[in-house]
């Protein structure tokens, strides 16, 4: 595979960026997918500051390869994560749900490639006017947090291709070689995924949630708590007293009571699969099997490469 724009921009080998998802995305994850050729993250949002240190100092123990931390800057503690990143001289930065414009400045002055993940068109365009190198655009299939207006990825990245030349990575639903394939014949230039490596043999997840997720059907994860912020999660006790909530017209603070602290941590780390909360992306159903890293990335480019010389030569594609 050539070079473009996202593979400049990061010096990787290929355009896949692993997501920086909570309590899957630890160090070993994220070595593991930059040693592979793309481009792995440290996911802070489940981390505090000195963990987060840790993790970044075991990731460059364990590759010479460009790696990154995803930062959702709605957690706790982001300015003493950010302190952390700086004086560890992380290089990548992904930021996510919230304004573009509070920490970008601040990274590009310490010479730090930024970037901003954003699920609607008005917020592409701010990142970009807050100067970000680059931006995800992550549709209504993806894992975790999502957009409140539902956007699929398939709608997504050719809306946001039209007002932006910036380096554009597509999230959400990206799985194979053809999701990547389709993704970039859409205007991406490389894709970030998300569920294929929370269940990865180097994700830090539980191994009831790797197994959960290999077990999913159709319809086993919904968007949900919309009055708070809008998360996938997988159908279990937790989403079902969720639910029953906000159907009862439960207020915010209500929600939030309910809600608490730690239940991601105790659906995906701990291992809870009823009372936990348990994000992940509507790409799980197409996931079978727990694998390593090394061989979901020889799956999707076996199959990215093949794509590409069929459709120079089926004759489906020749009209």
């Amino acid at each position: 595979m050539s070079s473009n724009k996202v593979t400049n921009l990061f010096g990787i080998k290929y355009p896949i960026i692993q997501g920086g998802m909570v309590w899957c995305s630890g160090w070993e994850l994220a070595s593991a997918v930059s040693n592979a050729g793309g481009l792995g993250l440290i996911g802070a949002g489940s981390m505090d500051a000195e963990v987060l240190r840790g993790h970044i100092r075991k990731t460059k123990e364990n590759t010479k390869n460009p790696f990154g931390v995803n930062i959702p800057m709605i957690k706790e503690g982001v300015s003493k994560q950010i302190d952390v990143v700086l004086e560890e001289k992380v290089k990548i930065v992904f930021t996510s749900a919230g304004n573009p414009m509070k920490f970008t400045s601040m990274f590009k002055e310490h010479g730090v490639t930024v970037i901003h993940v954003v699920a609607n068109s008005k917020f592409a365009k701010k990142a970009e006017e807050a100067g970000v190198d680059g931006i995800v655009a992550e549709g209504f299939e993806a894992g975790g947090h999502n957009g409140r207006e539902e956007t699929t990825t398939l709608v997504l990245i050719p809306q946001i291709r039209k007002i932006t030349n910036l380096p554009l990575i597509a999230a959400g639903g990206i799985y194979s070689g053809a999701s990547m394939m389709a993704a970039m014949s859409l205007g991406a230039d490389g894709v970030q995924i998300g569920s294929r490596f929370a269940v990865a043999e180097e994700s830090s997840a539980h191994k009831n949630f790797k197994e959960k997720v290999v077990a999913l059907k159709e319809g086993d994860t919904l968007l949900s708590l919309k009055k708070l912020t809008p998360v996938r999660l997988i159908k279990n006790g937790f989403y079902d007293m969720m639910v029953e909530a906000e159907q009862k017209g439960a207020s915010v603070e209500e929600l939030l009571t309910i809600l608490g602290k730690g239940k991601a941590k105790l659906g995906m780390f701990d291992g809870d699969m009823e009372q936990g909360e348990l994000e992940i992306g509507q790409a799980s159903v197409l996931i079978d099997k727990v694998e390593s890293v090394d061989e979901i990335f020889q799956d999707i480019l076996k199959e990215f490469s093949s794509l590409k010389k069929e459709i120079s030569t089926n004759e489906r594609y020749m009209f």
